[in-house]
């Protein structure tokens, strides 16, 4: 079964099966355009929310939160789903963080979701972030128990500011804990569990303080950030016993962000009892993925797999 492939406009991922509604739409336009529901099975863009979304700066794409499927053939589908978060430095969004892994998971059966989450660049600060992934990763629970998938087996990847992210998920999926997600207890899907089964980090922005990526911090938190909201978004710091097992990796020539980042989370889920696999590569350069011809990436995704199974995420 193929889908279309989304496209990366600028910072926003879109997809051309579902145009998102701008206000300058004619009534026409209005009049005739199919309603758009977030929890229909959609090829396209999946709105987060049926109207406005909460904090939203405006209609514009870019305002608009959406998950795009990578859907699986029932008789090739393993049950699992993982949510992706592209990494960009809260500033945009890397389209080989977001469409390629979804493509790769997909081919591996694994039923994929990419969230166009709001940015920095557009205006946004936390916990405007973290609320659009911890929708999402609900949604995606309540995706599985509608569409015969498994509930239990619901995973997060991301990569770089979408590792951070991705942390920040499975660190403060409790929306009691400080800076965790706003919850609306009206709201159906609301009552899933926004904890990931388990976390993905690549190359992962992990600490705002000593070995941080200063990009991202100012483009979540702003020029000055109270001292506070630095240490709590700072997930080495965060790490409980009920934190997601996780799987991280990184290189030692990473210049952008400091492989420290990943040793610290790792050490930090050792000292909690949480299950951790590290993988610390000597060669490569900072936003690999997958790599390329010329720019290989290390064997991270078969490491995975091995993992996934290890875990019982693929059966």
């Amino acid at each position: 079964m193929k889908f279309p492939r989304p496209y990366l406009f600028g910072v926003f991922i879109l997809a051309p099966a579902l145009p998102l509604v701008a206000a300058e739409s004619t009534k026409k336009a209005e009049a005739t355009r199919p309603a758009i529901v977030p929890y229909a099975q959609i090829l396209g863009p999946i709105r987060l929310y049926t109207g406005d979304a909460p904090g939203a700066l405006g209609q514009r794409p870019q305002d608009i939160p959406t998950l795009t499927p990578f859907l699986v053939a029932p008789e090739k589908r393993t049950g699992a789903t993982m949510l992706i978060l592209p990494g960009g430095g809260y500033g945009g969004l890397a389209e080989h963080e977001g469409t390629g892994y979804a493509e790769w998971f997909a081919a591996r059966g694994i039923t994929a979701y990419v969230l166009k989450y709001r940015l920095g660049s557009n205006g946004y600060r936390h916990p405007t972030m973290l609320n659009d992934a911890a929708r999402a990763l609900r949604m995606l629970r309540a995706f599985a128990k509608r569409d015969g998938l498994d509930p239990a087996r619901i995973g997060v990847i991301g990569s770089s500011a979408g590792g951070h992210l991705a942390a920040t998920l499975v660190t403060h999926f409790d929306p009691a804990r400080p800076e965790g997600p706003s919850l609306d207890p009206t709201d159906p899907i609301d009552a899933e569990s926004s904890r990931p089964d388990l976390g993905v980090l690549c190359y992962p922005v992990i600490s705002f303080v000593e070995f941080t990526h200063t990009g991202s911090r100012k483009n979540l938190l702003g020029e000055n950030p109270p001292a506070r909201l630095v240490q709590n978004l700072s997930n080495e710091t965060q790490v409980t016993p009920e934190t997601s097992p996780c799987f991280l990796w990184h290189t030692s020539e990473d210049k952008s962000v400091p492989v420290e980042n990943s040793l610290l989370f790792a050490s930090a889920l050792r000292k909690a009892g949480v299950p951790c696999s590290l993988h610390i590569y000597e060669k490569g350069a900072h936003g690999l993925g997958f790599g390329s011809a010329t720019k290989p990436a290390p064997p991270w995704a078969d490491q995975l797999l091995y993992w996934f199974k290890e875990r019982k995420f693929l059966l």
